[in-house]
């Protein structure tokens, strides 16, 4: 059942394709030795608020109505997976670099925007921005802090720091729009390398502890699955399109790899590769087992089963419905994911079990 939103904030639609697309279980919280700093890099699957401050944006409800109450700048209803970590860690939740007002950047910085890419790398806000971002935030933090200035990151912070990162589905996914599947796989080592490209030149500025997540299964998104044209062959037992997961896997794959030479490469450095394709698929394909609703049906959007999505209603359009609040949905628009599922993402995530190698998340606040 759903139940139908009204005088809510209008979603613009070009918002929903520019960017990507119960509280969650609870999380045992892991003792750290020293309050850990986290620098995060991404899209919107961990931006907290960044894309909202960076165009002046509000996302208004049903928005953040799980945990927040209220909007939070998180295409969510509640927490990002990013949030669950930092939760873990007892880390305050990252503030988007770009927030003008009431930021404090003591704990890190969240530098990731709905809607980034790898490529083309100098289009706001993709990868190369972002780091250029991080550079220009630790020059001027360890320039001014001599000068008394507080809420900032010392040199030693930005050595001890994790760095996080999320990001290559919207290079997948815009590559198919216009892109036949073998030219997609053709690009993907550009998008890699562009990764790759940034972890050396954090390395190159003192970064040394890197947690790097591999993009999840694109073809399982209900967007991609009411807009895609498809024949029944492409379909998988779990309802997902193949071409598109093939792509992801493939990403995957070439990630893993660079991950492995960087750790050759970079002298005293620690780069985890986490596996959040196999964690975000579990769940899909165990949905109904794990007390969720049809993981192909977006909670919030229009058009009803099987896919509730519509390019022209997105969540929070006028004509929007929304799933009841007690319900536990997978997909919360079609294109991002619920805060019940992002929970268990976390545990999963925090668990180590599909980490390479296999460290723990407070391992870097411990070590």
């Amino acid at each position: 059942m759903t139940e139908k939103k009204r005088n809510s904030f209008p979603f613009p639609l070009f918002v929903m394709f520019f960017v990507l697309s119960l509280p969650g279980p609870l999380l045992v919280l892991s003792q750290c030795s020293q309050k850990p700093v986290i620098f995060n890099f991404g899209d919107s699957n961990s931006d907290t608020g960044g894309f909202s401050e960076g165009l002046g944006l509000r996302f208004g409800p049903p928005s953040g109505r799980v945990f927040f109450h209220k909007p939070s700048g998180r295409l969510c209803d509640g927490r990002l997976m990013i949030d669950f970590l930092c939760e873990s860690v007892g880390s305050d939740y990252l503030t988007p670099y770009l927030r003008s007002v009431g930021s404090n950047f003591t704990n890190g910085v969240n530098f990731a925007i709905s809607g980034s890419a790898t490529l083309p790398k100098d289009r706001p806000f993709n990868l190369y921005i972002q780091v250029m971002q991080f550079l220009q935030f630790q020059s001027r933090s360890l320039e001014f802090i001599p000068k008394g200035y507080k809420d900032l990151v010392d040199e030693e912070g930005f050595n001890n720091a994790i760095y996080t990162i999320d990001i290559g589905q919207n290079d997948l996914a815009g590559s198919f729009t216009y892109l036949s599947y073998s030219q997609v796989i053709q690009r993907i080592p550009s998008f890699v390398t562009e990764i790759k490209n940034a972890i050396w030149t954090i390395y190159q500025h003192g970064g040394r502890n890197f947690w790097v997540h591999n993009t999840g299964p694109l073809g399982c998104l209900p967007q991609k699955l009411a807009t895609a044209s498809t024949n029944a062959s492409d379909i998988d037992n779990h309802g997902c399109l193949q071409s598109l997961n093939n792509a992801a896997k493939e990403f995957n794959t070439l990630l893993k790899a660079a991950c492995g030479e960087l750790r050759s490469a970079l002298m005293n450095a620690t780069i985890v590769y986490v596996d959040i394709y196999a964690i975000k698929y579990d769940l899909i394909a165990n949905a109904v087992l794990n007390g969720f609703e049809n993981p192909s049906t977006a909670c919030c959007g229009y058009g009803g089963p099987p896919y509730n999505f519509n390019q022209s209603v997105t969540c929070g359009m006028p004509g929007f419905n929304v799933c009841n609040e007690g319900l536990k949905y997978v997909s919360w628009d079609g294109v991002h994911y619920t805060e019940a599922a992002n929970g268990v993402f976390a545990s999963k995530i925090l668990s180590s079990q599909y980490s390479s190698p296999k460290l723990h998340f407070n391992f870097f606040c411990n070590n």
